[in-house]
């Protein structure tokens, strides 16, 4: 045998067996995650303490953690976030990182897309109105010709930039790195200045990671700064958006609506004063729950980690 990979999320049992197979036929034993849901931690730290390579989803790889683990040599993520794995530890312990780029991207910006015309179309509201026994006239508002601003213009933003273009919105863009002019150009995108995307647009989409510049990025000032009639989406991290403002400026009318798919607490709290309001809507991290995201992450994950072990 080469070594041992542990492979933590639920996906690879539904759909990546074949590749799992594949690891299994090269010489690896491959421990899977066949119970349908998520580790506990200890679970967690009980299977990995001898494995050469992990491929992980939302388990917490700290430097706990690592320290119980003297083989580990790879963590593949599955995925691109990596806010659940303590770089620095893993840099002092020569633990090779990679993530699976590109792979959910068209998926999650068609999510946070669908935000944005569920919420300018009031489809929630309308919807909720006829199953209790209304048949009122909400009004909604064209997306044609507003304006959306894109907070992260990585492959994700680039995907809903393109998506928001051909049904004729204006795009404007902001990224903590410099933004390639002439890709911008090209495509018909606006470079601002963040302060200037948070004033001039009419839906505003998150794609940032978290990290501690970016936590409580947008705060009730950055609200107030927002048009009132203004659309947030964020299907990026729980926490880059400050949930409790968001309640504050949801509630006293700050702007429109939001539209999140992610949430600092998984799952909120039953009590989550946001969940009463029916122009916040949230759904459970799914943005990137496709069958060709799926498929497309297993695939890369798979590749990364064979790479780091093997290479």
């Amino acid at each position: 045998m080469k070594g041992k990979i542990l492979v933590t999320p639920r996906a690879f049992a539904k759909s990546g067996m074949a590749e799992i197979e594949k690891m299994r036929n090269e010489g690896w034993n491959v421990h899977v995650n066949e119970t349908g849901k998520s580790y506990t931690h200890e679970e967690f730290l009980n299977l990995a303490k001898d494995v050469d390579g992990i491929i992980i989803g939302v388990d917490t790889a700290d430097k706990e953690m690592m320290d119980q683990c003297p083989n580990l040599k790879a963590i593949a993520k599955y995925g691109v976030g990596v806010d659940n794995i303590d770089l620095e530890a893993a840099k002092e312990k020569g633990i090779k990182i990679s993530r699976a780029i590109g792979c959910n991207s068209l998926s999650v910006a068609e999510h946070a897309m669908s935000f944005v015309f569920a919420l300018s179309k009031n489809i929630y509201k309308a919807t909720k109105n006829v199953k209790e026994g209304g048949w009122d006239k909400i009004y909604g508002f064209e997306l044609y010709g507003k304006t959306i601003g894109i907070i992260g213009f990585g492959n994700i933003g680039k995907h809903v930039a393109r998506i928001a273009n051909g049904i004729g919105m204006k795009v404007c863009a902001y990224d903590s790195f410099p933004i390639d002019e002439t890709y911008a150009k090209e495509h018909d995108v606006e470079i601002c200045t963040f302060d200037e995307l948070i004033q001039k647009s009419d839906a505003i989409t998150v794609h940032v990671p978290l990290t501690p510049d970016t936590k409580d990025l947008i705060n009730l000032d950055v609200m107030k700064k927002m048009k009132n009639t203004a659309i947030l989406i964020n299907a990026a991290r729980g926490g880059i958006v400050n949930e409790k403002d968001l309640y504050t400026a949801l509630s006293q009318n700050e702007i429109a609506g939001a539209g999140f798919d992610v949430f600092t607490e998984e799952p909120p709290k039953a009590d989550e004063k946001l969940l009463t309001l029916d122009n916040f809507l949230l759904t459970p991290h799914t943005a990137s729950k496709t069958k060709e995201a799926d498929n497309n992450t297993i695939q890369a994950s798979v590749r990364n980690i064979l790479a780091d072990l093997e290479g």
